[in-house]
């Protein structure tokens, strides 16, 4: 994946932030149709995004331990996690 790509995701990770966002709300902000940049495909193939589904609720995201471990990794200690 490209670097842009890469640093992408790691924005994406810092924007959901240590809680929930709705998913709605992040696809809205996130979601691309451009291949060259399939930022929130390649966050969720990663395994840094988990999916909060409850019924009779809206769908919820957040930024899985593996997401917050890679952010950690990549930013280091500037990462709010």
């Amino acid at each position: 994946m490209s670097e842009s790509v890469d640093a992408l995701i790691l924005d994406l990770l810092e924007w959901i932030g240590p809680g929930e966002r709705r998913y709605d709300e992040v696809i809205g902000a996130w979601r691309t149709s451009c291949p060259r940049l399939p930022v929130w495909e390649e966050a969720n193939d990663r395994g840094f995004i988990e999916h909060h589904v409850e019924a009779g609720t809206t769908t919820r995201v957040s930024v899985s331990k593996k997401g917050r471990g890679h952010l950690q990794r990549e930013r280091g200690s500037s990462a709010s996690m």
